[in-house]
């Protein structure tokens, strides 16, 4: 069935800029302060539409939504918790509202009000995330990290083509775009050393991944599957998943990455639904072997989604280093929730599960300093000339990432963290 926001002839009548992310195709959901508390906007353009004020005059009586005061929530939890057949009306009735020729609310009073300028806005956290879980899902990527720690000729381990490797991260250090982060400390153990050292991390990294946001929750011993699992998500933030590999490399055998991972991970502000990604559905990677038949798909359960990675090193311009796409995921979103699920496993509303570093075949498209150094041993120039295998103080990683189709662009906002010295 069609969706009527996503029409790709509607124009609006707010200007939008050429090449902006936030067409009226889009209209992302996000949390938005001009000083006060936090409360739901969505992004048209180069402006914010502030919904508590559209629902203050009744624009969204006829919805039934049973509490307006959802759009004036400091998250977008129980907006989301609506249910996707009313967030996704409330989205087709703002495409209307702000469609070319409609004077509901561009003729009326509190137009002026409703829509204000980004630039005079802050975002903060758009959901509050009570768990998040971490997957490895990038083929390119597992097999890179595989080929520079293992054996190359057993890169992948036997289980990563079964079953959506993942696990458990830390949801309290879960920032937002513009949040700065300290370098951090832990353990690590140089090649040359007989002890470990105690220290700043010498080696950190970004990892460019996606990550969706469960709208439904679930009764614990309750499986989700592989056809329903889109009815339980809501959209997408892109997500950097912040690394310290030399901490890392030491702690995470025999139970995996702790201190390397649980200081900081950073999500872009606005949160893209899975409506408006709908014309962007690709078909995955053929899985060889095949897959248990809890896991398995029918359908383009891919999205299409161009995703960049620069470094800005303090006092000068950007330097792009990595160009992939979202496409490249071996484990589908619904492989991902499926599996993670198929135990009983109960999942809550703003719950976030990232792809995993998303890598493509060539090296511009690997999606981390550790593979496009190659482990620090091939340094990137940046624009300044001054060279790069790991992320120095004063940095800042930006990463952005948009869907094209037909000349409509759904993109999701830079994701921008400055990197500070550690305390």
């Amino acid at each position: 069935m069609a969706i009527q926001a996503n029409d790709v002839t509607l124009k609006s009548w707010v200007e939008v800029p050429a090449h902006s992310d936030f067409p009226i195709q889009n209209l992302p959901f996000g949390i938005f302060s001009d000083g006060g508390d936090g409360r739901v906007g969505v992004a048209i353009g180069d402006h914010v539409l502030d919904l508590s004020l559209l629902a203050e005059v009744g624009m969204f009586d006829d919805l039934d939504i049973p509490d307006l005061s959802v759009f004036y929530e400091s998250t977008l939890n129980a907006f989301i918790g609506l249910g996707k057949a009313t967030t996704s009306s409330v989205r087709n009735r703002i495409s209307q509202l702000l469609q070319h020729g409609n004077a509901t609310l561009s003729g009326h009073e509190i137009r002026q009000q409703a829509l204000i300028d980004r630039k005079d806005l802050k975002m903060l956290m758009p959901v509050k995330v009570g768990d998040y879980t971490d997957f490895y899902s990038s083929k390119e990527h597992a097999t890179n990290v595989g080929t520079m720690f293992r054996d190359p000729e057993n890169a992948l381990l036997p289980n990563w083509t079964h079953l959506p490797v993942a696990y458990h991260g830390r949801a309290s250090s879960i920032i937002v775009s513009g949040v700065p982060i300290h370098r951090p400390h832990g353990q690590s153990k140089p090649p040359e050393a007989e002890q470990p050292v105690f220290g700043p991390t010498r080696r950190l990294d970004f990892e460019l991944e996606m990550a969706f946001i469960t709208g439904k929750s679930t009764e614990l011993g309750t499986a989700i599957s592989t056809a329903d699992a889109e009815d339980y998500i809501f959209g997408f933030v892109m997500f950097n998943d912040w690394s310290a590999r030399d901490i890392q490399a030491w702690e995470y055998v025999p139970l995996g990455p702790f201190l390397a991972k649980n200081f900081a991970s950073s999500i872009s502000p606005w949160v893209v639904t899975l409506d408006a990604l709908e014309p962007f559905r690709i078909a995955g990677p053929v899985q060889d072997p095949p897959v248990l038949p809890y896991l398995q798909i029918s359908g383009k359960r891919n999205f299409d989604i161009h995703l960049e990675a620069a470094i800005q090193p303090e006092n000068t311009t950007a330097t792009t280093v990595c160009r992939t796409n979202f496409r490249h995921m071996y484990w589908s979103i619904n492989q991902q929730l499926a599996h993670h699920t198929v135990n009983g496993c109960n999942i809550n509303i703003g719950d976030m599960y990232a792809s995993g570093t998303i890598s493509g075949s060539g090296e511009e498209a690997y999606g981390s300093m550790l593979e496009l150094s190659w482990k620090g041993t091939k340094p990137l120039t940046m624009a300044d000339g001054s060279d790069r295998s790991f992320i120095e103080d004063g940095d800042v990683v930006i990463f952005s990432g948009y869907a094209q189709h037909e000349n409509i662009r759904i993109g999701f906002g830079d994701l921008k963290t400055k990197v500070l010295p550690a305390l």
